[in-house]
């Protein structure tokens, strides 16, 4: 394998590793009444509509039918991939959450 076929081959798992992010929080978001283009909107304000996620947003089930994703699985997702803006919009929520129970 060449050094062009390896770099395609890191970009296409990178795209596929995140796309899998993507799902996840937008899953979570279902399965806690939240609007994932809402909170996306709130993290990142200046930025357009997110492809992946409206693509995303139509693999998701309802909560339903969801395995539960714990808080703290979303957190360190978003942070393993580096959207530290949405961690902490994802993290406010959470307070939210905790402080109604």
């Amino acid at each position: 394998m060449n050094r062009k076929e390896l770099e395609q081959q890191m970009i296409r798992a990178y795209q596929r590793d995140e796309g899998m992010m993507v799902l996840v929080f937008a899953q979570w978001c279902v399965n806690h009444g939240l609007d994932a283009r809402e909170l996306y909107r709130r993290a990142y304000p200046n930025q357009a509509e997110n492809p992946i996620l409206a693509q995303m947003m139509e693999n998701t089930v309802p909560k339903e039918e969801s395995e539960d994703i714990p808080d703290s699985t979303i957190l360190g997702v978003l942070s393993l991939f580096g959207n530290d803006d949405l961690a902490c919009v994802v993290s406010e929520e959470i307070r939210k959450r905790e402080k109604q129970v």
